[in-house]
């Protein structure tokens, strides 16, 4: 009975997670479009699924998962850390700062729920993951946050 449960939670939870997050990495997304997927997700995030925060793992680049590990530390890693302050953003505003054919560089201005101003460095690098991912944007690692003000 027990394994049972178990087996269904583990079920359950796969499911509300492909139900949630269903924006799959792919060729057609541009480098911006992909940093503004992943705030936009966190952004939005519900705390009972973490939708937001799957979404945004789902775009993690594979070496970036090497150092993040599986999604639940991930999810850890946002919530329970400096990253907290991506979560139910009020307002975020990106920045090309650098890209060629393999790496773009952005800057990211996240103004917070904690009323504060915050800067990141978002890096991507091209990937192949699947057939529809063979030459896609994923992130391979974003810097702590900065404190660059207080908002009025």
């Amino acid at each position: 009975m027990k394994f049972f449960i178990i087996t269904l939670l583990t079920v359950m939870t796969i499911y509300i997670k492909k139900a949630t997050s269903d924006v799959l990495p792919n060729d057609l997304f541009s480098s911006i479009e992909v940093v503004e997927l992943q705030m936009s997700s966190l952004q939005t995030n519900t705390k009972n699924n973490n939708s937001g925060i799957y979404q945004c793992w789902l775009f993690a680049h594979p070496e970036n998962k090497k150092y993040t590990g599986p999604f639940n530390n991930f999810k850890r890693m946002i919530s329970d850390t400096s990253y907290k302050i991506l979560l139910n953003s009020n307002k975020f505003k990106v920045k090309l700062l650098n890209e060629n054919k393999n790496n773009a560089t952005y800057s990211v201005n996240v103004d917070a729920y904690d009323n504060k101003r915050y800067n990141l460095t978002w890096v991507l690098e091209r990937a192949s993951i699947s057939q529809d991912c063979k030459n896609c944007w994923m992130t391979t690692s974003v810097t702590q946050p900065q404190f660059i003000g207080q908002l009025n």
